[in-house]
Parts: C-alpha cells; structure tokens; sequence
C-alpha cells in the first residue's frame, strides 16, 4: 500500500477487503484484535494511527474500520459469534475470490446491503448516489464535520456581534465568561467590572474562587489588528504595581509571537486569550449562546442481550 503519507488516513471503504483477509482463514476474532491485524497488514505509520476524530474521542482509523464491521455485516459478509467477535461467511470468502477490491460498490450488489440500506436511501438523488460510492468518510464523521462546520458559522457571526458590541459590553462579557468557567466560585459578587485609569487599562476583576484567595486581574480590549506587545507589557506593569500574581488579557483579535514570548519569559502569570479562544469558550460554556437543538446518537446496548 502507499497510502502511509504521514498523518493521511485512508478512507473507511479502503479497508473492506483487508478486514476479510484478517478472517480469511476461517478463525473468530474480536473486533480490537481485527482492528490491530488490519493495522499491520496495510502497515499503517504510527502517524497514521495517531489521528483523531475532530470529537478526539477516538482515532481516525479505530472508527474507520469499526464502521467497516457494520457495513460487511450488513452485506452479508461476516457473522457476530458472540459479543464483538466476529467469522467471516461464506459470502465473504466468495467476495475475496470474486474481486480484489470491496468497497461500497460491490456491496451494493448484494441483497442483504440492499434491503438494509433500502429503508433511509428512498428519494436520495443519482448525484447524491454517486457521492455516496465515493465517499472516503464514515457516517459519524459525516456528522461530526457538519457540526464542527455549523460551530464555526457560529463563532465568526458571534465575534463579529462582540467586535460591534460597546467597550462596556465587552468587558463585563469577559468577566461573565470566567465566572462562567467556574472562576469567582459562581458568585456574581466575586467577579466585577473595575474603572481604573493610568495602570495600564485594567478592566476587571475576578477571585481565583469562592474563599478569594487570590485575585485576577483582566484587561479586556476589542481590537482589529494585532494587538501590539507593548499594551502586553503595559498590562504586567500594572500587575507589578499591585503586587498581583495572575492576569488575563482577552482581545477580538490576536496576539503577536513576541506578546507570547513575553509573557512566557515573566512572574506574574499572565495569560492571553484572542479573538478565536474567545467564541470558543463562549460556546462551551454558553454564555451569548443558546442551544438550538441536541441529537443524541444511540448504539446497540449489547449488555442486554446477554443471557
């Protein structure tokens, strides 16, 4: 195979045929020992296996060829034995014979994929067929790209209502999203706007948590361009002068490598959030979002079907 570029994982319908080669001596194997075989027999880089799925929650090639178990045995091509091991059937064996690559394709000849397939592919488009022989990605990584792309839609459109927002607004959203992060203890009072001038543009105050023992310090500024490493140091000035240990700086926009090579190199700590890691902390922790609609995906709880 020399589809082992660094960090590139074949689509899902690649490994069809490997997955039948692992059982095609007749043994029974369970679905993590097929899954390392299949590994080995395409000798998958490191890389490769390294890649996660943009939920992180498992790797690129653990899911593809998981997704690959349900769709064979859907055609027909291999049995479930007991509780994640699987056989490969007749029809499997005969499919290896028949041609050197199955993929979704070859699948679809067969009765068993066809009646599965037959009650959610009503009403799909010839060129929504063809896209669907093409594809390279699983089902769930379908649905994790289309949320990932409405998730960003969200982000931009919400930067941009912040960037329009008055300095004021601004502010006390910065100190409503820490609290939100558990800062402050979740105490309102814990977490204030502040009015000072002449110290290098403090803009609020939060406790570090409930018992306040300690304080952080945030300097918060819409910004168009790059903020300059200037108003960074100007900003640990100011924690300087109030003996403060801990601050945050947050912008609309971004910092410079020199802002962040600044503030690695001093005490007090400080840490800088840009426009980006702004929305995204508004969206995990819903503060100027609302849920829209939840889906939940279920699987099969096999726990119960044992007896």
């Amino acid at each position: 195979m020399n589809n082992n570029e660094q960090g590139i994982v074949p689509g899902f319908q690649y490994f069809m045929t490997s997955f039948l080669k692992v059982l095609a001596d007749g043994s029974t194997k369970h679905i993590r020992a097929i899954i390392e075989d299949v590994i080995r027999l395409e000798e998958l880089t490191p890389e490769q296996c390294a890649v996660k799925l943009p939920s992180q929650n498992d790797t690129q090639v653990a899911n593809r060829i998981a997704w690959v178990r349900t769709y064979l045995y859907k055609a027909g091509l291999i049995k479930q034995v007991s509780r994640g091991f699987y056989h490969i059937t007749e029809g499997g064996l005969e499919a290896l014979k028949q041609t050197d690559r199955i993929d979704i394709k070859y699948l679809k000849k067969l009765t068993p994929y066809q009646e599965w397939i037959t009650s959610f592919t009503k009403g799909k488009t010839e060129d929504e067929a063809v896209k669907e022989l093409e594809d390279t990605n699983t089902p769930q990584e379908r649905l994790e790209a289309a949320y990932n792309t409405i998730m960003r839609d969200v982000a931009e459109e919400l930067l941009q209502r912040v960037k329009q927002s008055p300095p004021a607004f601004f502010e006390r959203l910065v100190v409503d999203v820490l609290m939100a992060m558990g800062y402050g203890g979740f105490d309102s009072t814990n977490g204030q706007v502040t009015q000072y001038s002449g110290d290098g543009g403090i803009d609020g105050i939060i406790k570090e948590d409930k018992l306040g023992l300690d304080t952080i310090y945030i300097q918060a500024k819409r910004w168009e361009n790059t903020v300059p490493v200037s108003a960074v140091r100007d900003f640990a000035g100011s924690l300087l002068s109030k003996k403060a240990r801990k601050g945050v700086f947050i912008t609309t926009s971004s910092f410079p490598q020199s802002a962040y090579d600044f503030v690695s190199s001093i005490d007090p700590k400080i840490i800088l959030i840009d426009g980006e890691q702004l929305t995204r902390m508004m969206i995990e922790y819903n503060v100027a979002v609302s849920k829209s609609k939840a889906y939940e995906i279920k699987r099969i709880d096999n726990d119960y079907f044992e007896i």
